[in-house]
């Protein structure tokens, strides 16, 4: 309570939240009506909120555990992430491909990447099972797929030898059209994107932008399979193309 003083007093919060595992729910809203009752928290001019999260499990449903049944250190998390990605990387003859100082940002970035995405794509309040087989699956709602599509699509752009620049130009005196289904469809998912983030923004619920990234790239292979991109007078198709990497790079 001393700190919530604090924050609303000499901090001048106007919003707090709060994140813990989900068991400390009742202690939280205890502390808050106590506060409300002692003066210090008005709820019309304080908003104050805890996000709770589940329990991370095991391949065998159980809390996840080192095998001496030690709580499992994120430096050691991140070091076997790195491994395993290493490995993944290694089959697919990536590290003949790259030099070692590009070989290792790739493997970080895999890495770290796909235990962040891992762990925001489930209901922050639910449990799930930690798995790096899964998380570095290439099929499917992981940061794996999501990388994939971003690469795909950064490499049109490339092909096609338009910048960013040309596309904003080119939009500023021309609208788009959508010839095909496919062209649609990914509008719409588009435009589905900043409604997610309200919401996210009011419930402080991750999982939804996820999912949205999700969806976008899945929609998007299958409008790049059926329309061709690399060409200058498929512009607006080109700006499908830099919207979506504008959004993968900013989330």
């Amino acid at each position: 309570m001393a700190a919530l003083k604090y924050r609303i007093e000499e901090d001048k919060a106007t919003w707090v939240i709060y994140v813990t595992d989900a068991g400390q729910v009742t202690h939280f809203h205890t502390v808050w009506e106590a506060a409300e009752r002692a003066g210090i928290w008005d709820r019309a001019k304080v908003r104050l909120d805890h996000a709770g999260f589940g329990v991370v499990l095991g391949d065998d449903k159980k809390k996840f555990k080192t095998r001496s049944g030690d709580t499992v250190k994120l430096s050691d998390l991140l070091d076997e992430g790195m491994k395993r990605a290493g490995e993944k990387l290694r089959e697919k003859g990536r590290d003949k491909e790259l030099s070692e100082e590009e070989f290792g940002a790739i493997e970080k970035a895999v890495a770290y990447g796909c235990i962040k995405y891992a762990d925001l794509s489930h209901s922050r309040n639910g449990e799930y099972v930690f798995s790096f087989d899964r998380m570095l699956d290439d099929k499917g709602n992981t940061a794996v797929y999501l990388l994939y599509a971003y690469t795909r699509i950064k490499s049109i752009a490339r092909k096609a030898g338009v910048t960013d620049r040309d596309l904003l130009d080119w939009l500023s005196h021309n609208s788009l059209s959508f010839e095909h289904d496919k062209e649609q469809r990914l509008a719409k998912q588009l435009i589905k994107f900043p409604q997610v983030v309200e919401r996210v923004a009011e419930d402080l619920y991750l999982h939804p932008i996820c999912e949205i990234m999700y969806e976008i790239a899945a929609v998007f292979t299958e409008f790049y399979d059926t329309c061709y991109c690399i060409e200058t007078d498929k512009m607006s198709k080109l700006i499908f193309c830099h919207k979506i990497t504008f959004l993968k790079t900013n989330n």
